[in-house]
């Protein structure tokens, strides 16, 4: 994983310095820089995952010299595809990096049908003078751009557009959405005015200052092609097994690989078949204890030589020391059994402010709370352990329905909350005026799958891989999902309502395949919608930081957009102990560090 930046048209170097400067912590291992005179700027940041060589470092030209790449991800299954290229193309590393580009090479677009990874790249044509650039399917890896005095600028991060002189103006509109709404803008919006994202799962191509944007992957379209009328059993067995895969696949690193866990059935599933990988020295089933007699059962060889590498994998979890949220005795029951080194990560009240003041700079962006905050310090201590691959269990709940909402004659996107967290009675009525409620596609026929498409596409995976993209990447180590294989998705996404919940138990397939591996105590423990004390410490240890970022607000040249008596009542009715949520107190915060952004 690494950090991509270019400017096609007018640029000086000290442009691409500043951008590349800025993302510095998304790659530390090497800085290149490319130029085609009059044309085009590329930059690259690297963090070192496959093939640890100069000869791998970016921009990465192909053998022709036609073609220069700068390249942000993962290729998981770049062995086999190399395999496939091994006639048509000479091969100079052993890095997922070449293999596609020698792809783009030889299919053009159609090479992104044929990847399986998470990436967002930018490939500069030196004959046709063109870019092609792309995001993965789901959008795991980001991609930002901007036109400005007849120049395209993008990058990894926000931040290194801003770094080129593209001004920091909020986007009102965004940012009134996100206040009445809860939206965190759509998937091709930032907040940002005239900064852009380009959506997952589609390209564009830039050339003679002529900007085209076209979607690559129909997620409607795939699932369609899942197979039909299979038993529960079938499914079942097509689904561990595509899992499986998944896992391995993610395994492939030229560095060590650790995996974060909580108490939960998505985490526990991966703690479980993790230890299944060839490379773990403790091969247990987490149920019994007890190696398993049958091999992965997977379209891999069994015998990786990457995954050979690594011995026991270690794990991570975030406590807060309160136990009505933490979830550290589950993790320690299932940690008993596999026997991987478990690194438990402290987060403290008084961390909390500073922590708040550095997220906020690292996202650009309104982002998750207290929760991400805990998260962070996982991967800043991994960093510390020169652990610098970390697996986590994101996307099961959109895949199997695992929300109490789906089921719910409502258009909620929040578990466990009846009353609206969103107060638009603190806004004024003329930015109240800008919210733009958010209106989703609704392909299926289907209220079920639509409300999973919409998680899956416009709110919870997107604004969840955005969050941990930047807290990954902010201690230069590298995220990976192997829930998020679109294979996995496709098809748990195609299998009818019933495989998904009976009985009133959600994921219900996926609470059987569990029970294989799993204490059947841990495999039906109830989801948890809240991870931290959040509602708690801001109202409690925490008031006298939160009044003064309220504080600011109302200093601030923002103060127009808000309701001032509607705000100072809020917080007093959060503090009086109105604190079913405390979403809309933590959206003020947001705004509070985000004028520190534009300061």
């Amino acid at each position: 994983m690494c950090g991509i930046a270019g400017i096609i048209g007018n640029y000086n170097e000290n442009q691409l310095d500043a951008m590349l400067l800025s993302q510095h912590h998304r790659g530390p291992d090497a800085t290149g820089k490319y130029f085609d005179e009059g044309c085009i700027a590329l930059g690259h940041n690297r963090l070192a995952i496959i093939d640890l060589s100069p000869k791998s470092n970016q921009p990465f030209i192909d053998n022709s010299g036609r073609y220069v790449l700068v390249f942000n991800g993962e290729i998981y299954n770049y062995i086999e595809l190399k395999a496939t290229l091994q006639n048509q193309y000479d091969f100079k590393t052993e890095s997922d990096t070449e293999v596609l580009l020698a792809a783009y090479s030889i299919f053009g677009r159609g090479c992104l049908e044929k990847l399986n990874g998470m990436f967002a790249f930018a490939i500069w044509d030196n004959e046709d003078k063109k870019l092609f650039a792309a995001r993965d399917r789901f959008g795991v890896k980001p991609f930002y751009y901007s036109i400005k005095s007849q120049s395209l600028f993008f990058s990894s991060e926000i931040k290194a557009l801003h770094a080129a002189g593209i001004s920091k103006i909020p986007n009102e509109k965004v940012w009134a959405s996100y206040f009445a709404f809860g939206s965190y803008g759509m998937p091709d919006e930032t907040f940002w005015e005239g900064i852009v994202q380009l959506q997952g799962g589609h390209f564009l191509e830039y050339e003679n200052r002529q900007l085209t944007i076209q979607k690559w992957y129909c997620f409607e379209d795939e699932v369609a092609k899942q197979p039909q009328n299979l038993t529960f059993e079938q499914a079942k067995e097509q689904y561990v097994g595509l899992l499986k895969e998944s896992i391995q696949l993610r395994f492939r690193a030229d560095v060590p690989v650790g995996f974060n866990i909580s108490g939960g059935l998505d985490s526990s599933v991966l703690l479980a078949l993790v230890n299944l990988q060839e490379n773990s020295k403790d091969k247990f089933n987490c149920k019994t204890g007890l190696r398993p007699l049958d091999k992965l059962g997977t379209g891999l060889a069994q015998t990786d030589p990457i995954l050979e590498r690594q011995g026991a994998i270690n794990a991570y979890t975030f406590y807060t020391n309160n136990p009505d949220y933490d979830e550290l005795p589950w993790v320690e029951k299932m940690i008993a059994k596999t026997h991987n080194p478990l690194t438990k990560v402290l987060l403290q009240i008084d961390e909390v402010p500073a922590l708040a003041e550095k997220m906020a700079l690292l996202q650009e962006e309104p982002y998750g709370g207290i929760p991400t905050l805990a998260y962070a310090k996982i991967f800043e201590q991994a960093r510390k352990d020169k652990v610098l691959v970390l697996l986590d269990g994101q996307g099961m709940d959109e895949q199997w329905a695992g929300y109490d909402y789906y089921t719910q004659h409502n258009e909620a996107t929040i578990q466990g909350i009846t009353d609206s967290p969103f107060k638009s009675n603190m806004l004024s009525a003329s930015f109240l005026a800008k919210a733009e409620k958010p209106v989703y596609p609704k392909p299926f026929d289907d209220a079920v799958l639509n409300k999973q498409y919409r998680d899956l596409f416009y709110t919870k995976i997107p604004r969840a891989l955005r969050f941990n993209d930047r807290i990954s990447m902010a201690f230069s180590t590298e995220l990976r999902e192997p829930f998020l294989d679109y294979r996995l998705v496709e098809f748990a996404f195609s299998l009818p309502l019933d495989y998904k919940i009976r009985n009133g138990a959600r994921k219900f397939m996926l609470r059987e395949i569990a029970s294989e591996y799993l204490a059947t105590d841990l495999v039906f423990a109830p989801k948890r919608a809240l991870q931290t004390p959040q509602r708690e410490w801001l109202a409690e240890d925490l008031g006298q930081w939160l009044g003064e970022c309220f504080a600011v607000i109302e200093k601030s040249s923002f103060l127009d957009w808000f309701n001032k008596e509607e705000l100072k009542r809020e917080l007093q009715l959060y503090f009086d102990g109105n604190r079913q949520s405390s979403f809309h107190i933590w959206q003020c915060i947001s705004f509070c560090e985000m004028l520190n952004i534009i300061d």
